[in-house]
This record gives C-alpha cells, sequence and structure tokens, in this order.
C-alpha cells in the first residue's frame, strides 16, 4: 500500500448468510466489508457519516474496484486493513484483505468519494476545508 494520511483495521469472521452455493463468500458481501473498514477509519479521524452531514457534506462512493486474489470461506477470521491515501480533490481509499490465521493477503480493493454540497447536491471539484483541516 501507499502512504497514507489515517489508517484502521477490522476483524470479521465470516458469517453463514455470506456464503454463496459455491460454499465460498459471495462477492458482492465484499462491499460490506470494505465498508466497515471505512467507518473504522473515519473514525479515527472523527468525520464519520454525521461529522460529514454537519459540515454540510455528502460523500457518494462513485468507484469501487476489487481484486479477488483467494475466496473467503465460512467462520475464515478476516482482517480488513483501510488507508486512506488521497485527500485533495477526492477520498481515495485503498482496502487489504488477509487470512488472520496465516496473515496470507487474499483481496486488495479501493474506493474513491467525492464531496457533494449536501443542500444542492453540487460536486465539489476539491475536497471541503471541513476534511482537509483534519490533517493540518
Amino acid at each position: 500500500m501507499t502512504e497514507s494520511f489515517a489508517r484502521a483495521e477490522v476483524e470479521i469472521e465470516v458469517p453463514f448468510h455470506d456464503i454463496d452455493v459455491m460454499g465460498i463468500a459471495w462477492h458482492g458481501h465484499y462491499a460490506k466489508y470494505l465498508e466497515l473498514a471505512r467507518c473504522a477509519l473515519l473514525d479515527t479521524f472523527d468525520y464519520d457519516v454525521e461529522s460529514m452531514q454537519e459540515s454540510g457534506y455528502v460523500w457518494p462512493v462513485i468507484e469501487m474496484k476489487i481484486r479477488y486474489a483467494q475466496p473467503l470461506s465460512y467462520r475464515q477470521k478476516i482482517r480488513v486493513e483501510a488507508k486512506l491515501v488521497e485527500i485533495e480533490n477526492r477520498m481515495k481509499i485503498d482496502y487489504r484483505i488477509f487470512d488472520v490465521e496465516t496473515g496470507r493477503r487474499l483481496t486488495r480493493a479501493h474506493t474513491v468519494q467525492v464531496a457533494l454540497d449536501a443542500d444542492s447536491g453540487e460536486m465539489l471539484f476539491a475536497s471541503p476545508r471541513a476534511l482537509l483541516e483534519r490533517f493540518q
């Protein structure tokens, strides 16, 4: 991973209801695992969803890319790491998913979010001070 502004990780045990007919976690559930790590990351610099809204901005995900290197299985314990790597014009977060027991990397991903004015819905072409001030 590249250098980061902030970092967080969460541990998850893959639940039965996330498993598909092939006995592995259905690919669509990975977004949920990334979201759990992203929420933990945002908490590290006090910019969770409520703080975003209070600052007058919302931050929709506009891009998500996932590279599935190894499947996840029922009851497998995984560690999802999230690193905030870009903040000037957007929020880009890099992720890695590891097997807790072996340390083996299973997945890598990234998301991109942009700031929208909460009242007008207009997209900002640079990150608002409400975000940037948290890193000065």
